[in-house]
């Protein structure tokens, strides 16, 4: 696996290789040499200031989502928990050409996977949305379309409804129609903004192909708590500006092929659990 602006390493578990990483000043209990620090401005223009009673109606009750995954061993020898997931919750973001990315990222996360997954990609507002059932072809996850007030599980991809902001607050899904970010709804921006707030350094923000800037206010977000952030290659992406304008902020961990994509996501998820095999 090709991972740019990369250096260091990750100590070997659950027979997965080696990852490589770097880790911003903000998160100094996962912090490895040479941290990657943030501009001081990202590239994107900030939030609307107008949003911002939006984002923190939603967030203000929201505490860090720490959890004590416990999943029995699975009969075919998969994982088992051993001191817990390393992460809780992985956004991903996705415009044009998202749906063929979407597909190969959730298709590559297995059925036992112990975080919750939140995806904005960007659909049109007019028509149903068949982008929940089209993943769900492609996934070992249970794959559904985000429902307002429901609990956040682990093994479970959420998709935002079309014209819908998906945001998460204490636990809990919360969707709006409040204003368009980026001339869109739903925006990649304010999920990541609502993860960076309720799961802080247990959250990943992942940005794949796309157009336009959406996603690096968000990616900001996510790194300045402590989290991990991947962006799609660009030169890999069908759509190179979104995945660039998130890996000109400074603040992105991982740029990756697609193909890379979910197996990263998964050695990072895991990196605290092993097997049975290998406690015998």
């Amino acid at each position: 696996m090709r991972a740019d602006r990369a250096s260091g390493s990750r100590t070997r578990r659950s027979g997965y290789s080696v990852l490589p990483t770097v880790r911003s000043a903000q998160s100094p209990s996962r912090c490895a040499s040479a941290p990657l620090p943030c501009r001081a401005r990202p590239v994107d223009r900030p939030i609307d200031t107008r949003l911002q009673s939006t984002i923190s109606a939603v967030v203000r009750a929201a505490e860090p989502a720490g959890r004590d995954c416990s999943l029995a061993p699975a009969a075919d020898g998969g994982f088992i928990a051993y001191q817990g997931a390393a992460f809780d919750a992985v956004a991903i973001g996705a415009s044009a050409g998202g749906v063929t990315a979407l597909q190969a990222v959730i298709g590559a996360l297995p059925a036992r996977f112990p975080a919750a997954v939140l995806v904005v990609q960007h659909l049109d507002p007019r028509h149903k949305s068949l982008l929940a059932d089209l993943l769900d072809r492609h996934a070992q996850m249970a794959v559904k379309e985000a429902v307002n007030g429901e609990r956040i599980e682990p093994g479970t991809v959420y998709i935002a409804p079309p014209d819908t902001h998906l945001l998460v607050a204490n636990g809990h899904i919360s969707l709006t129609s409040s204003e368009l970010v980026h001339f869109t709804r739903p925006s990649v921006d304010l999920l990541f903004e609502s993860v960076a707030a309720a799961y802080r350094d247990r959250a990943i923000g992942v940005i794949l192909t796309g157009s336009g800037l959406d996603g690096a206010t968000g990616i900001r977000a996510i790194k300045e708590q402590g989290g991990t952030t991947i962006v799609q290659d660009p030169a890999d992406a069908l759509h190179p500006s979104m995945p660039s304008n998130a890996y000109a902020t400074g603040c992105v961990d991982f740029k990756l092929r697609l193909d890379d994509v979910g197996p990263a996501i998964v050695r990072l998820v895991l990196e605290s659990w092993t097997t049975p095999a290998e406690d015998a």
